[in-house]
C-alpha cells in the first residue's frame, strides 16, 4: 500500500514494452500484447483502491496504424475481447469510462462497444478510466485548431482555457503524474499539451510485470516531489 500522503488526482500511464517481454521469452509479440491487458485490471484495482480520481492509458497511438496490418488487426481483436470482458467489471466498480483520440478510425463494432460502455458507465461515480486510442498529441492539437478556427474566434479572446475546451480531454484535470514503462526516457506523442507541468516516472519494467507494487512505488516516488507550476519554491523559516 502506498501510505498516508498526496495521491496524484490523475495519473497517465504509457504502457510500453509488451513485444520485448514477448521476444525474451521466446513468445509471439501477441502474446505480449496479451499479457499487457491482462495487466490492465490490476492497476485499474491498485488505482482504485488508493482514490486516483482519473486513471488514463495510452493504449493504441495514432502511429500504431503504421505497424503490419495482421498486428493491427490481432490488436484490434485482442481490444474488443478485453473490453467485452471487463465490461460488467467496469461498471460494478463504479467506474466512468471515456476514450481520448481519433475514435473514428477504430472498427465499426469497437465503436459501437466504445460508445456503449461510454453510456452506461456515464452514471457512476467512480475513478474516471480513460483509454486513448487511435491518439496522438500532436494530431489533437491539430484537430483543435481546426475547430477553433471554424469556431471564427477573435484573436484576443483565445485563452488556454477556451483552447482546452476543444481538446479531446475537455473537462478532464490535466496529468499529476505520467508512468513510462520499459526503460525509454520520452512521452512519444501522449497529452502533449496535458503534460506541461506533470511529474514523470520511468521504470525499466516491461509492461507486462508492471504489477500493483510498482505502481504504489510510483505514487510514493510521486509524494516525494516538489509541484511548482512555475513558481519558486515556498521557503520556511528564516
Amino acid at each position: 500500500m502506498v501510505g498516508s500522503g498526496k495521491i496524484p488526482g490523475h495519473v497517465a500511464i504509457i504502457m510500453d514494452g509488451n513485444g520485448r517481454w514477448a521476444e525474451m521469452r521466446g513468445l509471439s509479440r501477441m502474446e505480449g500484447h496479451k499479457r499487457g491487458a491482462e495487466r490492465v485490471r490490476e492497476i485499474i484495482s491498485a488505482a482504485t483502491e488508493v482514490g486516483v480520481r482519473t486513471l488514463t492509458l495510452y493504449a493504441f497511438s495514432i502511429e500504431n496504424w503504421q505497424r503490419p496490418d495482421d498486428e493491427v488487426t490481432t490488436l484490434m481483436k485482442l481490444l474488443e475481447f478485453y473490453l467485452r470482458k471487463e465490461f460488467h467489471e467496469l461498471i460494478k466498480k463504479g467506474v466512468v469510462f471515456k476514450t481520448i483520440g481519433e475514435i473514428w478510425r477504430l472498427p465499426e463494432n469497437i465503436q459501437a462497444l466504445l460508445q456503449d460502455i461510454s453510456e452506461k458507465s456515464s452514471a457512476n461515480r467512480g475513478m474516471n478510466f480513460v483509454l486513448a486510442l487511435s491518439y496522438g498529441g500532436r494530431n489533437e492539437i491539430v484537430r483543435a485548431v481546426k475547430k477553433i478556427i471554424e469556431s471564427e474566434v477573435r484573436p484576443e479572446n483565445l485563452t488556454d482555457e477556451y483552447f482546452e475546451s476543444f481538446l479531446d480531454t475537455c473537462g478532464m484535470p490535466p496529468p499529476d503524474l505520467i508512468i513510462r514503462t520499459s526503460g525509454e526516457k520520452r512521452i512519444s506523442n501522449f497529452l502533449l499539451w496535458q503534460a506541461a507541468y506533470a511529474e514523470f516516472y520511468f521504470t525499466d519494467t516491461l509492461w507486462p510485470d508492471f504489477s500493483r507494487e510498482e505502481f504504489f512505488v510510483a505514487l510514493h516516488d510521486y509524494k516525494t516531489r516538489e509541484r511548482r507550476f512555475g513558481a519558486v519554491p515556498l521557503r520556511t523559516g528564516t
